[in-house]
């Protein structure tokens, strides 16, 4: 198993088996259950791993995610939340590709 995915909390892939996941190939879903569920300590290691500049990136490109981690990684990168793909408030049009 890979050291960063063993450091992250197990609850995160309860559904997953935790020896196939590839934290570059699988990069977005990771960010995607650490914003929602993860723990403080799940975030801080997936900050070290990735840096807050691909996480926001991997998060505008996420077609959905819960309304807090929307906020917080909004916050994290400086952004409007209408500057994500999930955003409600964002036309399909006008979403980034």
């Amino acid at each position: 198993m890979d050291p960063f995915v063993a450091s992250l909390s197990p609850h995160l892939f309860w559904d997953t088996d935790r020896e196939t996941i590839d934290p570059e190939k699988h990069r977005r879903a990771i960010i995607q259950r650490v914003l929602e569920r993860g723990e403080w300590e799940d975030f801080e290691a997936t900050r070290d791993k990735y840096s807050v500049p691909v996480i926001v990136d991997e998060a505008r490109q996420m077609r959905s995610l819960e309304p807090t981690a929307l906020s917080f990684v909004a916050c994290l990168g400086n952004l409007p939340v209408e500057a994500f793909r999930c955003s409600a408030t964002t036309p399909f049009w006008a979403r980034p590709t």
